[in-house]
């Protein structure tokens, strides 16, 4: 049997679509308290970070700094994501971690020299495409599957109208008003 395995800039990016999937039970969709708290905990997280990489040297340098703007994208536009609570802000946040982990993956190609950094360049940049590309099409097909709920509601609601048309005075009011309810219309 054959394993899969898979680098950690790919790994990465499967955990922040996962996070950003269930993000929104970490607190309330429209929260500014909660959003606010979210950036400025970023902020001082990011701060603490890079502070501590201010005593390493040369590449190890540039990728500590990576990881913690990396880490820090993370947190904001998942704050964001989670604010927002858009099919488009879920995309705009993979995009934009996607877009932090390639550079901290970039860093670390830095190392290398010769064909094996031109390859770890090309797989860094082919999991940027990766994430990206998933991250658009779960939000076309989120927006598709909105579209179609809204479709089947209307054209059930449309039934209900039309069983409504047989009755009269009151019990006519109220069954439409139960249809309007029912699928919210």
């Amino acid at each position: 049997m054959r394993t899969i395995q898979f680098s950690p800039v790919m790994r990465a990016l499967a955990v922040c679509i996962g996070t950003l999937s269930f993000a929104g039970a970490s607190y309330a969709a429209g929260d500014k308290g909660a959003y606010d708290s979210a950036k400025a905990s970023a902020k001082s997280t990011y701060e603490a970070a890079k502070a501590k990489c201010d005593a390493m040297k040369d590449n190890a340098k540039d990728i500590c700094v990576a990881e913690a703007k990396a880490a820090r994208t993370r947190t904001d536009e998942q704050a964001e994501a989670t604010y927002k609570n858009t099919p488009k802000a879920r995309e705009h946040a993979v995009h934009e971690i996607a877009e932090a982990d390639y550079k901290v993956a970039k860093e670390r190609c830095d190392d290398k020299a010769g064909n094996d950094k031109d390859v770890c360049v090309k797989v860094a940049k082919s999991a940027l495409v990766k994430a990206q590309s998933d991250a658009k099409a779960s939000r076309v097909s989120t927006d598709a599957r909105m579209d179609a709920s809204k479709d089947k509601r209307e054209a059930d609601y449309k039934v209900a109208a039309e069983k409504c048309d047989a009755m009269t005075g009151d019990a006519k009011s109220a069954c439409v008003k139960s249809a309007k309810a029912k699928y919210g219309m």
